[in-house]
């Protein structure tokens, strides 16, 4: 009995000793976390992430290194990802208790692809510099496991840059390789002695200099280019499906699609903007196509095939045709859909499987939609823009990408912002313009350099008449995609590996 007492007092003493210094990176990887939206102080992510890796430099075993990148993680996600606990708080007296606990969760889960990192560093020996592709893979690893969720990525803060630009090139990953081996030169500068303190400082300097660069110009739209009107309704996520505002809103996007004296060639509502099943939207489509008097409709609307439901994209011709459909395919887990529903589905477990009417069925993937004179666009349905590998994953490279969304449910400070800049990122990447219409803002055209040419602000309804900003010509990234990084980070840390142990033996 007393020795167990004494150990718990050891162990318990060991945890106070811990606690104090890991304050460190939690509050380092906080400091990280500022550089996304809206706070947009983006110089803070690679100062931040230095002052964790120079803690790293001072853990002396695997353990403690896992520690150290727990704390950073769980520091700069909770900042970053804050903005987790909004859906919680639309009904708040029912969930809004849960909401802390998602953050704190959240927080964690994404932090332990840091920790792991952080301990492979220190497994494999003194040596910091494997942090930075240790850091790198473990990101990628985050973007596709389990389906991935690749939010709040490092490489997203430097969009408003020129660094960012290089995502054209090398994808968000490469450009987090580049922000990892920034923040490991300010570690070094940190940690050196003297003179050597100095490599390092000039390194980070210099990358935090040429990242403030402004972005290149992109070509403007011309003349001839086409016309395409985005609706912003402005529906609040708590009065979107009540009957005693649906109408509301329903009649205020057609009031929108039918202003002005000129049609547009294009007319995009945002994703779920018509309060009916397409099985049953006949009269309601009917109203819509009256007032687009001749224009193409793209807008989002739920359908059922069956017993299984689909959140989708469809298009109405000049006629009020429905000529084409697509099926968002990149579901959210818990929220859209059951995690295994399906699989639990065939043990007797049918309320959880999608095809028996519980949640959202995936549609077939990616794929483009012909907009006649407009171009043929990839539809992305909200979270599907955060996924840069499922925009490469086209059949063809598309003239424009088109996003519907209904952001209210990311709330109203840092959600929002956050899903533009990564929708930003996804065209410097393609070296394509897109267009985006949200329920609650933002709704923006964006050139094909990531530049915000026009926008609606967050939380006002309208409409926005914008000229559909040229393509640039192809870039290198959605032909290479993710796999030739994946592959020299797994060669470099499978060498590092086998060199740690035969040191070790």
């Amino acid at each position: 009995m007393t020795e167990t007492v004494s150990g718990r007092r050891a162990a318990a003493s060991r945890w106070r000793g811990m606690a104090g210094p890991l304050a460190v990176p939690l509050a380092a990887g906080a400091l990280a976390g500022l550089g996304h939206p809206p706070f947009d102080l983006w110089f803070l992510t690679p100062l931040g992430l230095a002052v964790g890796i120079w803690f790293l430099g001072r853990c002396a075993t695997p353990g403690a290194g896992f520690r150290a990148g727990l704390a950073l993680g769980a520091g700069y996600f909770a900042v970053a990802l804050h903005w987790i606990v909004e859906p919680f708080l639309v009904d708040a007296p029912r969930y809004g208790w849960m909401a802390p606990f998602a953050l704190v969760l959240m927080a964690l889960g994404m932090a332990l692809f840091w920790a792991v990192a952080f301990w492979g560093v220190r497994r494999m020996g003194r040596a910091t510099w494997p942090v930075v592709p240790l850091l790198a893979l473990g990101e990628l690893t985050r973007a596709y496991l389990f389906g991935g969720f690749p939010w709040a990525m490092p490489s997203y803060v430097f969009v408003n840059g020129l660094t960012g630009q290089v995502a054209a090139w090398i994808g968000p990953h490469g450009v987090n390789v580049i922000m990892f081996a920034l923040a490991l030169a300010g570690a070094l500068a940190l940690g050196g002695q003297g003179r050597a303190r100095w490599p390092g400082g000039v390194v980070l300097a210099a990358g935090i200099a040429i990242s403030a660069l402004p972005v290149p110009e992109a070509p403007l739209a011309g003349p001839e280019a086409q016309v395409v009107r985005l609706i912003q309704p402005n529906a609040p996520q708590d009065q979107k499906w009540d009957p005693a505002y649906m109408r509301m809103f329903f009649e205020r996007s057609v009031a929108f699609t039918g202003m002005g004296a000129q049609r547009p060639d294009l007319i995009v509502w945002p994703e779920t903007s018509v309060p009916i099943l397409l099985n049953r939207a006949d009269t309601t489509l009917a109203v819509i196509a009256e007032a687009a008097a001749g224009a193409q409709v793209v807008l989002g609307i739920n359908r059922l095939d069956g017993e299984r439901a689909y959140n989708s994209a469809i298009r109405m011709d000049g006629q009020g045709v429905v000529t084409d459909i697509y099926d968002k395919h990149h579901l959210v887990p818990f929220g859209e859909y059951i995690p295994l529903g399906d699989l639990l589905g065939r043990f007797g477990l049918s309320g959880l499987a999608s095809r028996d009417g519980n949640g959202f069925s995936a549609g077939p993937g990616p794929r483009l939609m012909d907009l006649g004179p407009v171009g043929r666009a990839l539809p992305l349905i909200c979270y599907e823009a955060v996924f840069p590998q499922d925009v490469n994953g086209a059949p063809e490279r598309p003239d424009l990408l088109l996003q519907i969304t209904n952001d209210a449910w990311f709330g109203n400070f840092s959600g929002p912002y956050q899903h533009l800049a990564q929708a930003r990122m996804r065209a410097i990447e393609q070296g394509l313009p897109m267009l985006r219409a949200a329920n609650t803002g933002v709704s923006a055209a964006i050139d094909a350099r990531g530049r915000v040419v026009a926008s609606l602000p967050l939380n006002e309804d309208g409409f926005l008449d914008v000229a559909l900003p040229p393509k640039l010509a192809p870039t290198l990234y959605p032909r290479t995609g993710d796999w030739p990084l994946a592959v020299l980070l797994a060669i470099l840390t499978a060498v590092l590996a086998v060199r740690a142990r035969r040191e070790s033996n």
